[in-house]
């Protein structure tokens, strides 16, 4: 168990699951990889003599945001950019948005830097008020949607949050969960200093696989480059990141998650039937984040009954009266909702 705060940063769902528990606490989709993707992943392991080169990839990538291919760096994962974030600037105050992902604050503290906390108010729904900030903060990073809320922020906050000598990073690890993606800026090259990070674990099934990209301006993307060991991206990785770009591909995404918003409110009505569970915001991804007393109880006996919920006392700005739920089918829903019942 976590004994210090630094140990709090690095705690992750995937601690949570194991000895046949159903997962929800890992915000992965269930089925997949897809076997059409598999396909593709079994073919690529012919080239594996090779070193993998990433242009093809680069230029998929760049194509589906409408950017040129030099405004995109793919890296092992989304995690891994915040370390190469964190290695290639200097920060004189930087900012990280709670409560969100853990490891941008983790990565930064690792570099030695500072890192100040805006803590988001569940009573305000975990809205993001682009005036709160520092106005000296030269480094801000934001989830979008923001894991563990759920919560979309606008563009237009996003946007607010810009300004010239600050680099603005938004965290787009879940934008393909939310049908038509209303609110990335993954395509934006007129904010300054932007910089979106992206990853193919959730939708695709790929956490194993390690794949994702950082788009931004294209001297920000040579620094983090720089700061990359060679050939960070597998062949498989590369081939992965081509595939999900293709036009049926994001058509299956889209779908996907029409039926994870479907899922969502689903579970939302039920957990609405328990009078003690709160739910703050608008969730809009594939996860729900709820608030009971009694929390860190609850989710022990939920063990107990076969389900791995996440717990919320690992993320700043909340504590042991939380749990985050993975939306998943609604047979599995309405299992964890009985037990949900018996455990409370």
């Amino acid at each position: 168990m976590p004994t210090d705060d630094g140990d709090l940063l690095r705690h992750h769902g995937d601690r949570e699951v194991g000895g046949g528990l159903v997962d929800l606490a890992v915000n992965v989709r269930t089925g997949t990889p897809p076997a059409w993707l598999r396909a593709v992943l079994a073919e690529s392991l012919g080239d594996l003599a090779a070193y993998p080169d990433g242009t093809a990839a680069r230029a998929a990538v760049a194509a589906r945001h409408g950017r040129p291919p030099e405004e995109v760096l793919l890296t092992s994962g989304a995690a891994e950019a915040f370390v190469l974030l964190a290695r290639a600037l200097s920060p004189r105050r930087a900012v990280v948005v709670h409560p969100q992902f853990t490891e941008p604050e983790a990565a930064l503290r690792d570099a030695g830097h500072p890192v100040d906390r805006l803590l988001l108010a569940p009573e305000a729904g975990f809205r993001l008020d682009p005036s709160a900030l520092p106005s000296d903060a030269d480094l801000v990073v934001v989830g979008n949607p923001t894991n563990p809320t759920s919560v979309v922020h606008p563009a237009s906050s996003l946007a607010g949050c810009a300004r010239p000598g600050r680099v603005l990073v938004v965290d787009e690890a879940f934008a393909d969960t939310v049908p038509g993606e209303p609110e990335s800026v993954a395509s934006r090259r007129d904010l300054p200093g932007l910089v979106v990070l992206r990853s193919l674990t959730k939708t695709w099934g790929l956490a194993g696989l390690r794949i994702g990209y950082v788009l931004g301006p294209a001297d920000l993307v040579a620094r983090l480059e720089a700061a990359q060991p060679l050939w960070p991206v597998s062949s498989p990785a590369l081939a992965a990141a081509i595939a999900t770009c293709a036009p049926a591909a994001l058509a299956e995404a889209e779908a996907a998650a029409t039926a994870t918003a479907a899922d969502r409110e689903y579970l939302l009505s039920r957990l609405a039937a328990f009078p003690h569970i709160r739910v703050h915001g608008t969730p809009a991804s594939s996860f729900v984040l709820i608030e009971l007393r009694d929390a860190d109880k609850i989710r022990l006996r939920l063990r107990e009954s076969g389900f791995a919920v996440r717990r919320g006392d690992t993320f700043p700005g909340l504590g042991p009266d939380w749990l985050r739920i993975a939306v998943r089918d609604r047979a599995t829903t309405d299992a964890f909702c009985a037990a949900l019942g018996q455990a409370l």
